[in-house]
């Protein structure tokens, strides 16, 4: 269930398609989301904007009414590998993105 949501967050972040990256969002974290600073990442950012299709799931941490998934996260262009961290949960009855972020 989180890996096609995961998928779908590194497509258009590096299509830099803000309103099909938060389409999946929770409404608290939408809202939550500071829209010209996240366009400003898309345009200015090297690794939100190239990263590599292939994730690997490392595992799955469950807290009270959601689950957060991590992810070996790598880049096309840099070095390296990063951890990604999918924070899932229902909302209105479906699956919402709760939180997102590479570290």
């Amino acid at each position: 269930m989180a890996d096609p949501l995961w998928r779908d967050l590194l497509k258009h972040s590096n299509e830099g398609k803000y309103g099909e990256f938060v389409a999946r969002f929770a409404r608290s974290f939408a809202l939550a989301m500071n829209q010209v600073a996240v366009n400003h990442q898309f345009a200015n950012s090297e690794l939100a904007r190239n990263l590599a299709d292939d994730a690997d799931y490392l595992g799955i941490i469950r807290r009270g009414e959601h689950v957060t998934v991590l992810y070996r996260q790598r880049s096309t262009k840099k070095p390296g590998e990063w951890l990604g961290r999918l924070v899932l949960g229902y909302e209105d009855g479906e699956v919402r993105i709760f939180a997102a972020s590479i570290f």
